[in-house]
């Protein structure tokens, strides 16, 4: 069956009162965006309440619907076949076509919905409805018309042309990425935050990212991996400016002058104040990381509230109340678990102490700090200044 339109289909958009043109503005934006990446001219219009797709003659239908499969806020997505209006019977005609082309010998319960956008149509949305069901029961003599609970809806749209469709699609959900303002993520190379990124970027935030880097214990492999799980990342939420922080000095140095159990928290820290400098400068309007409450030493409560301190911007974590397990299959579903498994480890895995606190004390965390006041302002600077910014669509 080759389909002319897509009908794109959203919830939360719809309860925006006056502001909704805006968020359906950024839907339209992101689609269009999405769709670039698809062979052909498409052509993405907001009319008379609804959001079509128009194809051209020829495209990928497979490619098109995976690239819709990712924006933010679509919640259905529904190929549709468009007829000319040539009068009722020729409708009815259409409509049977349409049933034997997309449900050849259909033999279910169904109903048929019918919208009349063109108000000067003749005939009722309800008595369209009735004939056409008649005809379909013609074709089909082993279906079964259910208006309550039909295992089939057919919606006919009554247009300047005539718009079928039967399908839905499960879109993402969610807000249109640019709706919400921006974050940065601590993104490292393994399976939280990736998943932590998709999460906050469905709720419409765009999303930038920092990655800290620590040559020659770290290798440009492990770079890399973090560099494909930003691609992935951003098929998703759009483009994706990446922050790559050498922080190989700054983590010697720690591990010189901090007693060896709070290493782990006060890198983080560390990580948070340079995370904080790059979200600032770019106005995000906070922090995102993929910490789940108990899932490491550093991931206690009271490890969290030590990381935090030493932040004014908030600190959104998206998949604090998940279980690994949990974290893993939505990892599986945004297509980033592969990639995060590959053997290439980051700077939170090669310093890591054997016995690391898990109640820090924040007074204790601060004298440990003093220590550092001789270089390690020095030593931000530079990797502030070494920075490499990579854009990633």
């Amino acid at each position: 069956m080759i389909y002319h339109a897509f009908l794109i289909k959203y919830a939360e958009i719809a309860i925006k009162g006056k502001n909704r043109y805006l968020f359906e503005d950024a839907l339209v934006k992101q689609m269009n965006i999405a769709l670039s990446a698809v062979e052909g001219d498409f052509s993405v219009v907001k009319e008379q309440g609804r959001i079509y797709v128009f194809c051209p003659e020829e495209y990928d239908y497979e490619d098109t619907v995976a690239a819709l499969k990712r924006v933010f806020g679509i919640v259905y997505i529904c190929p549709v076949v468009i007829y000319e209006d040539q009068g009722f019977d020729q409708m009815a005609k259409d409509v049977v076509s349409y049933m034997q082309a997309c449900h050849p010998g259909y033999a279910g319960t169904f109903k048929v919905y019918t919208r009349r956008a063109k108000k000067s149509y003749p005939i009722p949305s309800m008595e369209v409805s009735a004939k056409l069901g008649g005809s379909i029961l013609d074709a089909f003599p082993e279906a079964r018309v259910d208006v309550h609970e039909p295992a089939l809806t057919l919606s006919v749209e009554i247009r300047e042309k005539i718009y079928v469709y039967s399908q839905a699609i499960k879109g993402p959900g969610g807000m249109p990425v640019g709706t919400n303002g921006k974050a940065m993520l601590l993104l490292s190379g393994g399976i939280d935050s990736p998943v932590a990124g998709y999460m906050i970027a469905k709720r419409g935030v765009k999303i930038e990212a920092v990655y800290f880097h620590a040559p020659p214990y770290t290798s440009e492999r492990a770079k890399q991996k973090v560099v494909d799980l930003a691609k992935l990342v951003a098929k998703y939420s759009g483009p994706i400016r990446l922050h790559v922080v050498n922080f190989t000095d700054i983590q010697l140095y720690i591990y010189d002058q901090c007693p060896h159990d709070e290493l782990t928290i006060i890198m983080r820290r560390y990580m948070m104040r340079i995370a904080e400098h790059f979200a600032k400068k770019d106005n995000c309007l906070g922090l995102i990381t993929g910490e789940s409450i108990g899932q490491v030493a550093s991931q206690t409560l009271q490890s969290l509230a030590a990381t935090n301190e030493v932040c004014t911007l908030p600190v959104y974590r998206p998949v604090i109340g998940f279980d690994k397990q949990e974290i893993v299959e939505r990892a599986w579903e945004i297509g980033t678990y592969d990639t995060s498994v590959l053997p290439y480890e980051d700077c939170c895995t090669i310093f890591v102490a054997k016995h690391p606190v898990t109640k820090p004390n924040l007074k204790v965390i601060s004298r440990s700090e003093e220590k550092l006041s001789e270089k390690i302002q020095e030593l931000m600077d530079e990797a502030l200044r070494t920075t490499e910014v990579i854009e990633i669509r």
